[in-house]
């Protein structure tokens, strides 16, 4: 069983905890409407770096469950929806309201053993998740496979769409049924998934 709560503000920074902060007020009578458009571009913000090995920005692998809720603020905490009581759930999900992007973690004996991240759907909001300066969820596929492997990184396809990177232990998909962008021939334009373990 998990546990589910909702990320609000993300801003690139060092702790989750200045990231993730609640969305504003529905309303702001003094701000102008331009002030409160501002505000609500600012809310859409997110930049998460998938660190191979280690973790996805200051959710690292090997964390307990205790140290992963002392990262993410104590009022994020508070407004989650909790699906169990279990102090040490198998997954914690956590959800971006603005963008719809979604992360899974996954524990292992107490641990963080991997994170899962799954594709916004708001195309316009500013969410970027990066892999070796790369913008996984904005680089075509095909580009970023290509990118990768200029960089010297091991490519391992196969049939079933799970792309790996054995050397990084990271794992990358379309398998969502949502409807994101597509290619001039109807497929998956992006990938819509991507998972960095301590193993694959």
């Amino acid at each position: 069983m998990g546990e589910d709560t909702a990320l609000g503000d993300p801003a690139p920074c060092s702790s989750l905890g200045e990231q993730l902060e609640h969305m504003p007020p529905q309303e702001n009578r003094g701000a102008s409407s331009k002030a409160l458009r501002k505000s609500e571009e600012r809310y859409m913000e997110l930049e998460l770096e998938l660190l191979p090995e280690v973790g996805v920005g200051p959710l690292r692998l090997g964390m307990s469950v205790q140290e992963i809720r002392d990262v993410v603020p104590e009022q994020e905490w508070g407004a989650s929806r909790i699906t169990s009581n279990d102090p040490e759930p198998g997954q914690i999900t956590l959800k971006h309201a603005p963008s719809g992007l979604s992360i899974v973690l996954g524990f292992t004996r107490g641990a963080l053993s991997g994170v899962e991240l799954f594709r916004f759907r708001d195309e316009d909001a500013e969410v970027h998740v990066s892999l070796d300066g790369l913008d996984v969820f904005r680089t075509p596929s095909a580009d970023l496979l290509e990118q990768l492997a200029e960089r010297g990184h091991e490519i391992s396809e196969n049939d079933l769409g799970f792309d790996a990177l054995p050397g990084l232990k990271v794992i990358l998909a379309n398998q969502s049924s949502y409807e994101h962008p597509v290619d001039e021939d109807g497929g998956p334009l992006y990938y819509d998934y991507v998972r960095i373990a301590d193993r694959i």
